[in-house]
């Protein structure tokens, strides 16, 4: 098994485990608060109950989506399945926000009906004070699993029982207010509420709506990108850096700007090191792209506009024609460089000898030749076997 497969597996065992226990815990919780807010008088635990009984969806939400999101590449998702994360997330934040217009609803029509508003006893707050603790260690240990397999989706999932948390508080201090003497006291917590929640729904609902529109790294995680890549040896520069996020992962590709005159294997291998480097520097980051430049090309270069290999060796056997030890020539290479080609050319050494020339007076000779030919920019001539 890979690492790769092994960090997948893992996601998904974190997923599973924590949705089916949210659920039945948020089954419980919901029974107990609709129950004691009925039989307790409050319509803040009732409101409290009917969210824990929306959170089931959420549950089930997760369990579905961390499922399919889970599944390696295929043919239709080369890039695997992540996004579904994204949407179950989405479409949390749509739900939650729902619930919020529910209940603040019908929190602000009591408000306006005083006839409608109840008087809340200790039943109702037992059970509030039970729903704080519960919901509390949820919303701890469901974040140690986001943190452990790196899930968005586990996250906002945490982040939903600490909502429930805070809004049993606000409950809790609503029903002893009221038990006090101040009888709007559990609806302006009703309302406090459906506010509370409809501030949860709009970050997760934000958050994954950007992510959906490939918003990319943003900040000190970008910055550490830049540096993690710059770092590697071979690296001058870089440019035309982009990201994006795939569920809890990122995905980066990036132009990086090496020596002109290094090979196409080295080169490669600088590639693969920048690669290696950022998946195991940055945690988020799954996928690399890297393209190797030899000049930066963020802007249009004129070396776009050159001929190809056939044609510009076709070009240099007609201007050497005239040139003998031209004929001896092993090897060119090309390099298109700021609009033009430099030009490396290997012979024998044995020619070398037998004809009694030198690098310089060669190289010399077959400059001459391109002079006039300004697709040429300069000749570097070496020998050796």
């Amino acid at each position: 098994m890979t690492l790769d497969q092994h960090s997948a597996d893992a996601r998904r065992e974190a997923v599973t485990r924590t949705a089916v226990v949210g659920a039945v815990l948020n089954l419980v919780l919901a029974a107990v608060k609709i129950v004691a807010g009925w039989l307790g008088h409050s319509q803040a635990l009732v409101a409290d109950g009917l969210h824990s009984l929306s959170d089931l969806l959420s549950d089930a939400l997760v369990l579905i989506a961390g499922r399919q999101a889970h599944q390696g590449p295929d043919q239709e998702h080369p890039y695997g399945h992540a996004r579904y994360e994204t949407v179950a997330t989405l479409a949390l934040g749509f739900l939650l926000l729902a619930v919020a217009i529910g209940i603040g609803w019908d929190a602000v029509e009591r408000l306006f009906s005083p006839e409608e508003l109840l008087r809340p006893d200790l039943i109702a707050l037992g059970a509030t004070l039970v729903s704080i603790l519960v919901k509390e260690w949820l919303y701890w240990w469901t974040l140690a699993h986001a943190k452990r397999v790196r899930s968005d989706l586990l996250r906002a999932n945490a982040w939903h029982h600490r909502s429930d948390s805070v809004s049993s508080v606000v409950v809790l201090v609503g029903i002893a207010g009221t038990m006090a003497g101040l009888p709007y006291l559990d609806a302006i917590a009703a309302v406090m509420v459906a506010l509370m929640i409809a501030k949860i729904a709009w970050e997760l609902g934000w958050e994954a709506a950007s992510e959906l529109v490939d918003t990319g790294l943003q900040g000190d995680q970008l910055n550490a990108v830049r540096q993690t890549i710059r770092s590697v040896g071979g690296v001058r520069d870089i440019h035309m850096l982009r990201t994006r996020r795939l569920g809890g992962q990122a995905s980066v590709d990036v132009h990086v700007l090496v020596d002109p005159y290094v090979s196409v294997s080295e080169g490669h291998m600088i590639s693969v090191l920048v690669e290696r480097r950022l998946k195991r520097e940055i945690d988020e980051i799954a996928d690399v792209t890297v393209h190797i430049d030899p000049e930066d090309d963020e802007h249009l270069s004129a070396c776009y506009l050159l001929p190809l290999r056939a044609e510009a060796l076709a070009r240099l056997a007609s201007a050497w024609s005239a040139i003998p030890e031209a004929n001896e020539r092993q090897r060119v290479l090309l390099h298109y460089l700021d609009g033009a080609i430099d030009i490396e050319v290997y012979f024998p050494l044995a020619a070398c000898l037998r004809q009694g020339a030198d690098a310089e007076r060669l190289r010399a000779r077959l400059a001459d030749a391109l002079a006039d030919d300004p697709l040429f920019r300069g000749v570097r001539v070496f020998f050796g076997d």
